[in-house]
């Protein structure tokens, strides 16, 4: 059965330790998260996957990391201190504030019932801070909205130190805030984030099959995830909805329980970013094309990805309910490559040396892949636990073991065992991951 609610993922996050309510125990502080064990290991494995995609396997992709601090001239030329608004209203009667366009002010309020509305006026997204001991108008800076800046403000760096020849691109992973007006749906409308970028450097008669490429490499990263083909589609951004920056886009979008939602904006932000940059800053971001002795701007694609939405879609599309033996049975069908434990292993009872052995097996995996030991409860409970984590095999250690060496290997999805020999386990299931991914 497919998940209906996004309630159903929030109560297994905090069930299993994927995720847990920022600040809880003083009540939580709205639309922050915290990632618990399983949730770190997921989201790492995420960020690998695509560091791995857009970085180690391309010559032409090189990475940074930039500073989430940046002086506040860089987001005057990029135009987020003029542009990045969005237009609020509030109901009057209970104070409830929303986006002015993502509601009918002609309709009542949601909360209250009442049709007294503010005037819709505009509102900054971006966190405003000091540096400094004393906060004046002359100390203050903002915590960045995007890391793309980051990248264009260095491009001239990274170009010559990497020695890199248009096209190329620099990627970076990193957190981002904004201060919207309007969060929810969990993990995938939050204050604070992180994203996964890449700006790719192309020349500017260049960019729309650029843009075709990286819109179907993307598109082909979150299937390679395991998520499934048919909830993904690719939909072009109308003239209305473009951003100040940009003049063509591509949405990779999925299919939640509260609709199609953005995992991914694919943009073709011209020369835009670097024309700005020349100009507040006065220092030259050009190119040297040494095959036509001609310098020009480069104009830019971009491929911008959210890790947390790429994390709460990757555990929504694995979300499974199934009856077993007149019982509910929840699993999550994680690729083999982005769940959090490849394998736990248990000990059938915990004496007669069974627990000793199952250590011993989880320390020789632990060479490999990610392992877990669990001797907690009857083994029917311990499988369930483990198909809530998204585990994709389990290993028993019972009395043939110590008689034969051979151990039994579930299977999450199908359930199914197989009896075979404890000095075999890590090569079938370095096999098995294998098969699956590729």
């Amino acid at each position: 059965m497919d998940l209906k609610s996004i309630e159903n993922i929030v109560s297994l996050c905090k069930r299993r330790g994927f995720i847990f309510q920022s600040s809880e125990i003083y009540g939580g502080l709205g639309s922050t998260w915290d990632y618990g064990p399983l949730g770190t290991e997921m989201k790492k494995r995420i960020k690998d996957d695509w560091w791995q995609n857009i970085v180690t396997a391309r010559a032409n992709v090189v990475g940074m990391d930039s500073s989430i601090l940046m002086h506040p001239k860089v987001w005057e030329a990029s135009g987020h201190i003029s542009n990045f608004n969005d237009p609020m209203v509030d109901c009057k009667q209970c104070k409830s504030r929303y986006r002015a366009d993502h509601i009918d002010i002609n309709k009542p309020c949601k909360k209250c019932g009442n049709k007294d509305w503010t005037e819709p006026r505009q509102f900054n997204l971006m966190f405003k801070t000091s540096i400094g001991p004393v906060e004046d108008d002359a100390n203050i800076a903002f915590l960045r909205p995007e890391t793309a800046q980051g990248i264009f403000v260095n491009f001239n760096n990274v170009q010559t130190t990497a020695r890199q020849k248009i096209p190329f691109g620099i990627a970076q992973i990193g957190k981002a805030f904004r201060n919207e007006i309007t969060t929810g749906n969990f993990l995938f409308r939050t204050r604070e984030f992180e994203q996964m970028e890449m700006e790719f450097f192309v020349h500017p008669d260049d960019t729309s099959e650029w843009l075709k490429y990286w819109s179907q490499e993307r598109l082909n990263w979150f299937v390679q995830l395991g998520i499934t083909k048919n909830k993904l589609r690719l939909r072009p951004h109308g003239d209305d909805e473009l951003a100040h920056y940009s003049s063509a886009c591509n949405d990779i979008e999925y299919e939640f329980p509260f609709g199609w939602s953005e995992l991914e904006g694919i943009a073709d932000r011209g020369t835009y970013d670097l024309d700005q940059h020349i100009e507040h800053s006065k220092k030259k971001l050009n190119y040297f094309d040494p095959k036509t002795n001609n310098r020009y701007i480069p104009a830019v694609v971009e491929a911008s990805a959210g890790v947390d939405r790429a994390f709460l879609t990757c555990l929504v599309d694995a979300y499974t309910e199934e009856e077993v033996r007149e019982e509910k049975r929840v699993l999550l069908k994680l690729s083999p490559k982005i769940a959090p434990i490849t394998c736990a292993v248990f000990p059938l009872v915990n004496k007669d040396g069974l627990p000793e052995i199952a250590e011993k097996v989880v320390k020789d995996m632990r060479k490999y892949f990610s392992a877990f030991f669990d001797q907690g409860g009857s083994i029917g409970k311990r499988y369930r636990r483990q198909d809530e984590a998204g585990t994709p095999f389990g290993v028993t250690i019972d009395h043939e073991t110590t008689k034969n060496g051979t151990v039994t290997l579930r299977d999450r999805d199908s359930m199914e065992q197989v009896r075979i020999s404890k000095n075999a386990i890590c090569d079938l299931i370095k096999e098995k991951i294998n098969i699956e991914i590729n």
